[in-house]
């Protein structure tokens, strides 16, 4: 058995292929990001879905794509975890990145590939290797244009009364905005960016609002400076993109990246369609 995994900081969509391709199951846990994540956590992630229990003796390869996935450490991290998990396995643990690229960009074609979800990244992808000039420093400093991004600086305008009014009423109706809530979740509980990424629904709801526009167009262009710009061939090549921010928001993500001279490429919601095509490909 052939486990194909597609993790977020959210969400993980597990697919299971027999040695002929032929799918077996498809289930999902939460995000595995090791970057927030303790072992245990984890752990409890992995036992606690039916699925992975009741097979994880038949796995045979575990082909592994994560958020937090970006370093040696955090892949040797997770590797352990995998191994114990499943005994039979050989595994695989590469980052998030390269799941976007193969669900996106096929080999030997060029293009800039990004995620645009809970969190955000970039790389250039030469037909054969992968590029990166910004190593992810995660949620706290990086990620711009995603999901946590948007929902910190909803709570940010909020609480410093630059929210319009109209719209700060409809905020706190739709979200517990208690100061001992809001602190309980980012500092006392696990995935404090998935959290924060939850806001950013009120913005996709709410982004014919002129205040929403605003936020958004600031925010897309934030990462297009920092990211995507940083290569040279930025206005040469396709522009990717995998993740629900750039799913939903696609007709602003499309005006702002035509405003800076750039080529709309793929954009897709969930990568593990694209991923699994790859890995039949080249089973």
């Amino acid at each position: 058995m052939i486990l194909i995994v597609d993790s977020g900081a959210t969400k993980s969509d597990w697919i299971a292929l027999d040695e002929k391709g032929k799918q077996l199951f498809m289930t999902q846990t939460l995000g595995l990001s090791p970057e927030v994540l303790t072992r245990s956590v984890i752990e409890d992630r992995l036992a606690n879905n039916f699925e992975l229990s009741k097979n994880k003796e038949n796995v045979s390869h575990l082909y592994f794509y994560g958020a937090g996935c970006g370093t040696d450490r955090m892949k040797k991290f997770l590797k352990e975890i995998f191994n114990e998990f499943f005994p039979n396995a050989k595994t695989e643990v590469r980052e998030d990145t390269y799941a976007a690229i193969y669900s996106t960009t096929k080999i030997g074609h060029q293009g800039i590939v990004c995620i645009l979800g809970t969190g955000s990244n970039c790389c250039y992808y030469d037909g054969r290797q992968l590029f990166q000039k910004v190593i992810s420093l995660g949620y706290i400093p990086m990620d711009d244009g995603s999901g946590n991004f948007f929902g910190r600086k909803l709570i940010r305008d909020y609480y410093f009364h630059k929210m319009p009014q109209d719209l700060g009423i409809k905020f706190a109706k739709e979200y517990d905005l208690e100061a001992d809530v809001i602190k309980e979740n980012l500092y006392k509980q696990p995935n404090p960016n998935t959290y924060l990424a939850t806001f950013a629904r009120f913005l996709i709801e709410n982004k014919d609002h002129p205040y929403s526009k605003g936020v958004i167009d600031k925010g897309f262009q934030q990462f297009i400076n920092n990211y995507i710009m940083q290569f040279e061939l930025a206005t040469k090549v396709p522009i990717n993109f995998v993740g629900s921010i750039a799913h939903f928001l696609k007709d602003e993500l499309t005006a702002v990246l035509e405003r800076n001279d750039l080529i709309v490429g793929v954009i897709r919601q969930r990568p593990i369609e694209g991923l699994v095509e790859f890995h039949l490909e080249n089973l």
